[in-house]
């Protein structure tokens, strides 16, 4: 407990400012003097580190004694808030503050706390011999307040401990910041700045008191958390506080980084429910609250190289410096490269050198303001092959909380030729637990079952694993393997399996319902379409959906105060079902939630406990990787993206006249779309430019779209004729062989020699007009020439114009998947694209359609085709 202070030992009063600490270390070397120099630096480094702490947390006259008792020395921290106990912290490698209790431990022979009265005083012990384990330990109760029991429910603890580490540090920064006389324009008060700091120091041992020493990084769970019920006015300054700091960092005010999206949802959402719950309300789950792109609540498991060890997407992952610290396979087969190539590496060794700046500056934004651009958004652009060639891909990039409290960008690569994938996999890691029954997890865990009963059981649970699996890749038919699974389960597992899927448009459809007896099915359970998941749905399925659970219900829990129609439908079932315990688990597969397996059980014999959802967990993993595969195998049946991307041309190769072209499908479907472009040379000299888009989103329109790309090419070779005429050709035609086909189409011939001057004919069948840039930035629609659609009326004459293509000048052909977004008006949209161009007026050509489908691509709910044409006199020639 550390011995009392002998009379007439020196002490120091000492005020709750920053330099406190100073004056505590001066006095400790004055009345240290005589001992060993090494135990002097030392007793200096520790009594500043709780003297720190006591500034911070007390706030109090702090009074600081050392002395030399017996070769050992003595130092005592004393304060006058003994309602503030030591909160021992579970600190990562990577936190940048907190340290000083973690140093006094390590380097201290002794050391502890204790409350005498109205004072608190933290103390440790000096020996010439190595520091040994103390006895002694940071344990203090401090006198009880009146609290409230806060719940926060799924709460991910990788992301609660990156944000508070975060939080604290900020909190850290401004206590000397407002103690400064120049404060830099940071706008926190320092009563303000106290309170915070309190409140954040009672969470933090709220958090540690629920949690105990059991949870791990890699846990979401439900925590119910002692708050005083007078704090809500508090926690509310801490949200505020936080939020001005935040501020301040990305004005660069702070030396600390600013949050990260995730990081900054994430504390608002805490201090919401803290408040919320103090004043009465429900709890709201993180999995339910609002996201922002990079802050998902469904990311709820920590980074695990593990994970993207084992996806089959093209996965890369980078820290905080932009530099990779981990490839998968997948990415070699599509790049080239090797994990050993890359791992150490900036990650702009994968992107083309003139799109390097852009990248860099795009991340340092987002560690300098925590405002994502591209998080959560797919981006078209091209990667880097080994050999040098550039590879057209999506990349999509996400955040997540790796355990030792970094922060890691996982990036996928998508090809643009597949449909593009979603963000990355989720964490997986099986336990050795199998029917409920726990098996030794290792030498610190005593057996409880014999070595034939844990074979045994290991045995059972593999074998459940491997039939699922079998039951789901028996069958070509989703349905079909679905029910095989839940038939499997209910005669090994439960009475009742419930399998409900998430489709294309969101909504959710309960596709299984298999219980233990076939003839005991009740004719009355609901197969079909379900409710969606509203943000009124507050009910275990919305939490599953949203990516928590597994979630053990035991009994069946009401419907709530205002329930949604989902979360009714739910309840119906269970009720229906005759549930006494049920879990829920969900369907998920790199990252993205497909659904949720619900398996029930009747009775008041053998309830699921526990200790059955790591099981679940391992079950409903390899079922999601079934139904995604089989998903998979759905969507390969379909040809037509393949039949589109093999119908896209070769650009002819021009001296005088730079040509670049770029087709990016829908990245939000793997839906075929009808756009095309065309470019080839008449036999007359002059150059063919064509670009369209069939109406529809299926096999039918990439048939019609390959059609009409034939019939037009052979149309404009035989006649060679105005673009006006052509046009009206093809709409004969295709009247006559595709009556239902509707298309836009505009046709265009480059006229003039190699030196120039040149002239652009063209002609429009409803297609958006094409844009000229001159190299000076200049720029307009070439909008004469304007014509009825493709298939409304064969017969209508349509006009030829003409415009001067001046050297240098960009012409832009592009279909409406490059600028329309939903609300918004298209003369907005085309006044954006001329503003990108005009920006771009001197750029590469190639460089010129890669910043324009970065730039405007990256929203497009619809697919993407354009065509770029710059005529360049030859060297010489003028």
């Amino acid at each position: 407990m550390g011995s009392p202070s002998p009379p007439g030992v020196p002490s120091r009063r000492l005020p709750p400012r920053p330099e406190s600490a100073a004056l505590a270390r001066r006095f400790v070397r004055s009345a240290l003097r005589d001992v060993a120099p090494e135990l002097l630096d030392t007793a200096q480094l520790l009594v500043s580190e709780l003297v720190t702490n006591a500034v911070i947390h007390a706030r109090t006259e702090i009074e600081v004694r050392a002395w030399v008792a017996a070769g050992r020395v003595h130092v005592r921290v004393g304060d006058h808030r003994p309602c503030r106990g030591l909160v021992q912290r579970r600190l990562h490698p990577y936190a940048t503050t907190g340290w000083g209790l973690v140093l006094v431990e390590q380097l201290a022979a002794d050391r502890g706390v204790r409350i005498e009265g109205d004072r608190k005083t933290a103390w440790f012990e000096l020996s010439p011999e190595a520091p040994v384990r103390p006895a002694s330990g940071w344990e203090l109760t401090p006198p009880p307040e009146p609290a409230v029991t806060v719940t926060l429910v799924d709460l991910p603890y990788a992301l609660y401990s990156a944000a508070h580490q975060h939080w604290e540090t900020l909190l850290r920064e401004l206590l000397f910041v407002v103690s400064a006389p120049e404060r830099n324009g940071v706008p926190v008060r320092a009563r303000d700045l106290f309170v915070a700091q309190d409140i954040s120091n009672v969470i933090r041992g709220a958090m540690a008191a629920a949690v105990g020493g059991k949870v791990t990084d890699a846990d979401t769970l439900s925590v119910l958390m002692a708050i005083p019920a007078d704090r809500a006015g508090d926690v509310g300054t801490l949200c505020v506080v936080l939020d001005d700091a935040d501020a301040a960092a990305q004005q660069e005010s702070l030396l600390t980084l600013p949050a990260l999206p995730q990081i900054r949802a994430f504390w608002r959402w805490m201090c919401d429910e803290i408040i919320r719950q103090l004043a009465g309300e429900r709890p709201n789950a993180w999995t339910l609250a609002p996201g922002t792109p990079g802050a998902r609540p469904l990311d709820l498991a920590p980074w695990d190289v593990g994970d993207l060890e084992a996806s089959t997407v093209p996965t890369i992952a980078a820290d905080d410096g932009d530099r990779i610290i981990a490839v998968n396979g997948p990415v070699t087969d599509l790049l080239g490269w090797r994990a050993d190539d890359l791992v150490g590496q900036p990650l702009t060794v994968l992107i083309p050198e003139h799109l390097q700046e852009r990248h860099r500056m795009g991340f340092s934004s987002l560690l300098l303001t925590g405002q994502p651009r591209i998080l959560g958004h797919s981006i078209p652009l091209p990667a880097v092959h080994r050999d040098g060639r550039l590879i057209d891909v999506r990349l999509n990039i996400q955040t997540q909380e790796a355990a030792d409290g970094r922060t890691v960008f996982v990036a996928q690569l998508t090809p643009r030729t597949a449909a593009p994938g979603a963000a990355g996999e989720d964490r997986y890691a099986p336990r050795p637990r199998s029917g409920g029954r726990p098996l030794p997890a290792g030498p610190e865990e005593a057996p409880r079952v014999s070595s034939d009963e844990t074979c045994q059981a290991a045995l059972e649970r593999l074998s459940l694993l491997a039939d699922t699996g079998s039951a789901l890749s028996s069958t070509l038919d989703l349905e079909e393997g679905l029910n095989r699974v839940c038939e499997i389960l209910t005669q090994r597992l439960a009475d009742w399996c419930v399998v409900s899927l998430l489709g294309e448009q969101g909504h959710m459809e309960r596709v299984c319902v298999v219980h233990r007896d076939p003839g005991a099915l009740d004719p009355g359970v609901y197969l079909g379409r379900l409710p969606p998941a509203s943000e009124d749905s507050h009910g275990p399925l919305a939490r599953v959906l949203h990516g928590a659970g597994p979630l053990l219900l035991s009994g069946i829990p009401g419907p709530g105060r205002a329930p949604s129609p989902l979360d009714v439908r739910q309840h119906d079932l269970l009720v229906q079902l005759g549930a006494s315990s049920a879990i829920i688990a969900p369907l998920r597969v790199r990252r993205e939630v497909l659904g949720a397996l619900t398996v029930v059980r009747t009775g008041a014999g053998h309830p699921f406990t526990e200790e059955d959802l790591p099981l679940m967990s391992d079950l409903v993993r390899g079922i999601a990787l079934g139904v995604d595969s089989a998903r998979l195998y759905q969507q390969t049946r379909h040809t037509a993206e393949r039949l589109q991307r093999s119908l896209l041309p070769h650009l002819p190769h021009i001296e005088h006249l730079h040509l670049a072209a770029r087709y990016v499908p829908d990245s939000t479907t793997a839906q075929v779309g009808g756009d095309w472009y065309d470019a080839f040379v008449l036999p007359t000299g002059d150059t063919v430019l064509v670009i369209g888009d069939v109406t529809g989103h299926d096999l039918q329109a990439a048939v019609a779209m390959s059609a009409l790309r034939n019939m037009l090419r052979g149309i404009a070779i035989d006649r060679q004729q105005p673009p006006g005429d052509v046009l009206r050709r093809l709409d004969l035609a295709s009247h006559t062989l595709y009556r239902q086909a509707t298309a836009t189409c505009l046709y265009a011939l480059v006229k003039g020699p190699e030196c120039g001057p040149w002239q652009l004919q063209h002609a429009s069948a409803g297609h958006l007009p094409p844009l000229l840039t001159t190299a000076e930035g200049d720029t307009r629609y070439l909008e004469e020439g304007a014509g009825l659609l493709i298939g409304m009326d064969p017969e209508s004459q349509r006009p030829t114009a003409c415009d001067p293509l001046p050297a240098h000048s960009t012409l832009l052909l592009f279909t409406d998947g490059l600028i329309e977004r939903r609300g918004e008006s298209l003369d907005d949209s085309l006044n954006r694209l001329r503003q990108h161009t005009a920006a771009l007026a001197r750029a590469p050509l190639d460089v010129f359609c890669d910043e324009l489908l970065i730039g405007l691509g990256a929203h497009s709910a619809d697919d993407i085709a354009l065509l770029a044409l710059r005529p360049v006199p030859r060297p010489g020639t003028r």
